[in-house]
């Protein structure tokens, strides 16, 4: 039995650490990591894809699943991972969002059966890739076209077993029609999706006017387009920014309807930025903490026939307020930002919308060129061969003597080109026809396509050496593209000015006001008491009373400008003044456009009871409800309060129809019954006719018969409108009252 080793002493070898500068390290170790986040997962490239997703498509395309039968979704992710061995789950998730089922995509690349989550929420889970099962769209043949034809570069996988390539040669700006998010390291990609059909006419476009501006590229590409829908606030500014740099963000809120009959409001489409959980937790949290007290009950009802999150209301609640809360509170409004970082030639460029149709442009040209020229090469190795076949139709017997008195095989080669004068390639092809096709009939068909083929290899090379028809292919693919794919816009477009915004009003007191409008926009809140300790109104030079009332502190008023816009307000939101004070100046107060005047302001009441007329200078005028100014929230500025199509004379409050008369330049007047005017339905309605008048000649007022000095009224009243009115005559003018007063 052997003798146990007695444990010999170790010695301890101590090294001097090696001092390295910290850029060193991060240069040597961090960076390599940091570029290989950026160029190989994070960042999108100009074809619109990431690498996984590009590896997972072209897996499927090769084998065989585009136009092919399903099959199950974990045959798809083992071939995967030939090219990406980064796990079965990573592959997977990557095919769960490209596909139809997940409805995160408008147009879907995987044609998906089986249960793939869904992308509004965080929580449903997609079945395991056993049970699902997958096969390419047809829309993938777009972005395939001319990949078998050098269309784009291929370069070898990760273990050099096979090749894949660098870019899938789309055939449409997918960049710009599959949203992409990305975190690198460093920096981020967040690129919205656009609506198919309006990114192939804004390229077009592009390609047939290059010099066209990022406002006319706005008109034709209108804004992002969701496959989740909901309703997108626009603001031209700000898109305009965003197109240009890049850069920016957009606001988008949620799409429901009411049910009068179950009092309940249904959520219908939801912000693509946000998720069912959030909005839910939300909504939660908001009723225990007694902040909606309006909702009775919430819950999710989303079933195979879409998205429905139902909210039950208590009786009496008003569904557009709920609604204006809602958005403001919870994320059933919320801001997607814009940052369209892409891999251009492997460096990350951060661009406008311009900037990326341009690149994607030059790099689809490319791409159409190397296909082009591919199929020039083949037909031009098709032609040379025809050429040597054609030597050989001179003299058949003679190649078959060559072939038969040939001792050695080897020597059939070098022996026909010797006969022919046919070169190595020819010589071999000649060699390989059967038997059964050594006949004059099947050369002559061969030779027949020599002519053919000249013209065909002709029209290739003019394509090459042509911008223009380069150009052609591209436009006309972009157009096929839009006609066979394209589909009306999801996410509907609603403008700022047409939203209305609900704010808790704090409680006011309400008391007797006296209120003043003056002709510069000076407007005066006084009370009764301070009125009569001083009763005197003042003014700055030139300029007097307009109007005045006597309300409340908490009415509505309503102010009409030159610029057909109306500013509401409540009285309450005014300091009460003296007689002796100017007042609130209103373009200040109100926060009107610049050069904006007052020119009318309305108290419509409660019940927005009456009407108004707007008479124009062309002697028109429209009668208009005040109940078309009437908006369910604390909306304060309103668009198209009347017509711009002519310049206004006046405008006049109508509790209940009455006598007016109309004065024009010439001078005429006529005197008509308010009942002759329909109301109209639309603020922004020119109206109708009401007085005739002779070239250079305006409508210029109108007054309440009793306030006019006009004796003879049956000289001016009228019983149908239009009518041109009488001549006034010089006892039934203003100035003639005048003079006798004088």
């Amino acid at each position: 039995m052997a003798r146990k080793k007695k444990n010999e002493p170790v010695e301890l070898v101590y090294s001097e650490p090696v001092v390295q500068p910290i850029t060193e390290t991060i240069e040597t170790n961090y960076m390599p990591y940091a570029m290989s986040v950026i160029v190989s997962r994070a960042i999108p490239e100009i074809d619109g894809f990431k690498p996984s997703h590009r590896k997972l498509l072209f897996t499927m395309y090769k084998m065989g699943l585009l136009g092919g039968n399903r099959t199950k979704s974990a045959n798809v992710v083992g071939a995967t991972m030939k090219l990406n061995p980064h796990g079965d789950a990573a592959i997977y998730d990557t095919m769960v969002r490209l596909s139809r089922g997940n409805e995160a995509l408008l147009h879907p690349f995987v044609d998906s059966k089986g249960s793939f989550g869904k992308q509004y929420s965080r929580d449903m889970a997609y079945a395991a890739p056993r049970y699902t099962e997958v096969r390419l769209d047809s829309f993938c043949e777009t972005i395939f076209d001319g990949i078998d034809r050098d269309a784009v570069d291929f370069v070898p996988n990760y273990d050099n077993t096979m090749t894949e390539p660098l870019l899938l040669p789309t055939k449409f700006p997918n960049i710009l029609v599959s949203p992409n998010l990305g975190i690198a390291v460093g920096m981020a990609s967040s690129i919205c999706s656009f609506n198919l059909a309006e990114i192939c006419d804004g390229t077009i476009e592009l390609l047939r006017r290059p010099n066209t501006t990022d406002e006319k590229l706005l008109d034709i590409v209108k804004a992002p387009d969701f496959s989740g829908g909901a309703y997108l606030i626009y603001d031209r500014a700000k898109m305009l920014d965003i197109y240009r740099t890049g850069r920016g963000s957009f606001t988008l809120r949620a799409r429901y309807s009411y049910d009068k009959e179950n009092n309940c409001i249904d959520i219908l489409q939801i912000p693509y930025s946000t998720s069912i959980e959030q909005i839910l937790a939300k909504i939660t949290t908001l009723v225990k903490d007694g902040k909606l007290k309006e909702v009775v009950d919430f819950r999710d009802e989303i079933d195979l026939s879409g998205f429905k999150l139902t909210l039950d209301l208590r009786r009496g609640t008003n569904p557009e307020q709920l609604m204006a809360k809602l958005y403001r509170l919870t994320p059933l409004q919320d801001d997607f930002s814009c940052n369209f970082n892409v891999l251009i030639a492997g460096t990350p460029k951060v661009l406008g919308v311009r900037q990326i149709l341009e690149e994607w442009t030059a790099w689809r040209t490319g791409s159409v060129r190397r296909r082009v020229y591919f199929v020039m090469k083949k037909k031009q190795d098709k032609l040379h061969l025809l050429k040597g076949l054609k030597r050989i139709l001179l003299d058949i017997d003679k190649a078959i003597q060559i072939i038969r008195e040939t001792e050695e095989e080897a020597e059939v080669i070098p022996n026909l080109m010797i006969g022919f004068g046919i070169d190595q390639i020819q010589a071999e092809y000649v060699a390989e026809i059967k038997l059964r096709n050594i006949n004059k009939e099947y050369i002559l068909k061969r030779v027949n396509e020599t002519a053919a083929l000249q013209d065909e290899i002709a029209d290739l090379e003019d394509t090459l050496n042509s911008p223009r028809r380069l150009k052609q292919i591209l436009v006309d693919e972009l157009t096929e593209a839009a006609r066979k794919y394209g589909e009306p816009r999801r996410t509907s477009i609603v403008y700022s000015h047409e939203i209305e915004t609900y704010v808790e009003e704090a409680q006011v007191e309400d008391y007797s006001v006296h209120v003043f409008l003056s002709r510069e926009g000076y407007f005066k809140k006084i009370t009764p008491a301070s009125l009569r300790m001083a009763a005197d109104q003042k003014y700055k030079d030139g300029d007097g009373l307009s109007q005045t009332f006597e309300t409340t502190n908490g009415a509505e008023i309503m102010f009409f400008t030159d610029r057909c816009q109306v500013y509401k307000t409540r009285l309450s939101e005014f300091e009460d003044t003296k007689a002796s004070a100017l007042g609130d100046y209103l373009p200040a107060k109100l926060s009107m456009d610049s050069g904006e005047n007052v020119i009318y302001a309305v108290l419509p009441g409660p019940d927005y009871a009456g009407a108004l007329l707007f008479f124009f200078a062309n002697g028109k005028a429209a009668r208009v409800d005040l109940t078309a100014y009437k908006t369910t929230s604390n909306r304060r500025k309103l668009t198209g309060a009347y017509s711009d199509k002519a310049p206004l004379a006046c405008i006049r409050r109508l509790d209940a129809d009455c006598e007016l008369a109309v004065y024009s330049t010439e001078p005429r007047a006529l005197i008509f019954h308010t009942a002759l005017l329909a109301p109209k339905t639309t603020r922004t309605t020119q109206g109708v006719a009401v007085m005739t008048l002779k070239p250079k000649y305006q409508l210029e007022t109108v007054k309440a018969l009793e306030d006019t000095p006009i004796t003879n009224q049956s000289r001016y009243r009228v019983r149908s409108l239009p009518a041109a009115g009488a001549l006034l005559r010089e006892e039934d003018s203003e100035e003639r009252q005048m003079d006798l007063l004088d």
